[in-house]
């Protein structure tokens, strides 16, 4: 059975390949058939995919440490590939018969996106399944996919949308083969992260088998109940491991906090390696001479390393408790959301700084500044680094109502 540093080392052993076909990811904006294959051949899409269909079912903090290799080659092949892990915790939602029909074949690779109008994006029940209709952007990775999902309000045949005892609306996700969605594969046009082929899908109409529809627990999408709820409700959920206790935010929250922090990785070393040998124009001496530099390395230094263990630690410590308890404490998850959120802030200033101090070096394409600067700020863009978290576990330190959406 592999073990932990096995998963990493193999992450590692796949950073040649990724640094020489970065230019053809981002070009072609999507990964190419010698990248997907040799992810396919290092399992890597298979991370968090239930062992009873051949998948790790791995701890997160060695999921996390696997992407921040992945991404010092390539933020958008390790963007892919926690987008499609997460989607892969789906197959824990299934029945047996209908996870081996999506996830069974050793190269399945699911997808989704988030829905362009959410009251648009609908399920209505009809005999034997689901009428789904709707339309879905940022859908990273479906490019490599078979199949595809869509986050759905749940309506009756009259239009009307079926709600919960407490006014929450009832979801669906609905899964479905990329064969019958429309895609609109020229719409991503982006400053960073080009290489994630993140598109825009619509079904309409289609029908969709009741055993292909999971609750949205199982996409992260159901976090909208009050910090003081009861425990929800799993009947649905088939696999009993500590990873399925997780949801996919959580493996969102933490797998692109590790894409940031391997952008960061990377961009650091490149200066510290330009610093040894550059003399900017006009100086005497060159950058490593610099006591301004030096103290900008060493407090980066510092600041990716404690993002890195903080977050790894509460990764742990959360798995630690949940495979003891069954369950991660609303606490634990505030713990998560605050110290991934942080994670990428501080990856974006470590980023920005050795940017900036480069000088003009890192203005042109090719050199190892320009293309990680914009990919860190599209990572910073996405929800996961909103700096409304912050506001949200503020509340709770003060002991307020926080919003939980994104817990």
């Amino acid at each position: 059975m592999e073990t932990a540093d096995d998963w990493i080392a193999k992450a590692r052993g796949l950073q040649g390949l990724l640094r020489g076909a970065a230019t053809r990811i981002e070009a072609d904006r999507s990964l190419p058939a010698d990248v997907v294959d040799a992810l396919h051949a290092a399992k890597l899409f298979r991370m968090l995919l239930p062992r009873s269909l051949g998948g790790a079912e791995m701890e997160l903090a060695t999921f996390f440490q696997a992407i921040i290799e992945i991404a010092e080659a390539d933020a958008s092949t390790a963007w892919c590939v926690v987008q499609n892990s997460g989607c892969s915790m789906a197959a824990a939602y299934l029945a047996p018969e209908s996870a081996r029909e999506i996830f069974g074949d050793p190269r399945a690779v699911a997808a989704w996106g988030f829905p362009a109008n959410p009251a648009q994006c609908r399920a209505v029940p009809v005999e034997g399944g689901w009428k789904a209709s709707g339309t879905w952007g940022f859908g990273s990775g479906n490019r490599h996919s078979a199949w595809l999902g869509g986050h759905c309000q749940v309506f009756d045949a009259a239009g009307a949308p079926a709600k919960h005892p407490d006014g929450r609306p009832v979801e669906r996700t609905l899964l479905f083969p990329r064969s019958a969605a429309a895609i609109r594969d020229d719409q991503w046009n982006v400053i960073g992260l080009r290489g994630t082929g993140s598109d825009t899908y619509s079904v309409a109409d289609l029908f969709v088998p009741a055993a292909h529809g999971i609750v949205p627990r199982a996409t992260g999408r159901d976090q909208q109940l009050p910090a003081d709820a009861p425990p929800v409700d799993e009947p649905e959920r088939r696999e009993r491991g500590t990873l399925y206790r997780f949801t996919a935010t959580n493996v969102y929250q933490c797998g692109f906090a590790a894409v940031g922090l391997g952008l960061a990785r990377a961009t650091l070393d490149a200066f510290i390696d330009l610093a040894k040998k550059k003399s900017p124009s006009g100086a005497s001496s060159p950058l490593r001479d610099d006591h301004r530099i030096q103290t900008r390395i060493a407090l980066a230094e510092a600041r990716y390393g404690c993002a890195r263990a903080w977050l790894l630690q509460i990764l742990h410590g959360a798995w630690a408790e949940c495979a003891a308890t069954g369950d991660v404490e609303f606490e634990r998850r505030i713990q998560m959301r605050l110290a991934s959120t942080h994670a990428i802030h501080e990856a974006r200033e470590i980023v920005e700084m050795a940017y900036a101090d480069a000088g003009t070096t890192a203005i042109f394409e090719g050199n190892p500044f320009e293309r990680r600067l914009r990919d860190m700020h599209a990572v910073s863009q996405q929800i996961q680094a909103t700096a409304a978290h912050f506001q949200t576990v503020g509340q709770y330190y003060l002991g307020m109502k926080p919003h939980t959406r994104f817990i």
